[in-house]
């Protein structure tokens, strides 16, 4: 992240890099890490609600191992499924 975030980025980079597990750490922590800043306060609230969520259920999401729930099913968790995603060729 470029600057000093305030703070509520700054909790969320925390929560995103503190979640339980050293694979949800890096994958989470790694997308906030890209895309916090640019964030806006809708999308901000969403990466707030997905981050409620256990590190199982977001993981089963993000492979598409079940379907996400519709209050986290929008741009944020479609850039972050993207953000996780190999890419092609690869």
């Amino acid at each position: 992240m470029s600057g000093i975030p305030d703070a509520r980025r700054r909790r969320l980079l925390y929560r995103s890099r503190h979640r339980g597990t050293r694979e949800m750490d890096l994958l989470i922590g790694g997308f906030a890490d890209c895309h916090l800043d640019a964030m806006s306060g809708p999308e901000l609230e969403e990466f707030e609600r997905i981050l409620e969520f256990s590190d199982p259920d977001l993981f089963s999401w993000l492979i598409g191992g079940t379907a996400v729930p519709s209050e986290c099913d929008g741009p944020v968790m479609a850039r972050l499924r993207a953000f996780r995603l190999p890419k092609a060729g690869a």
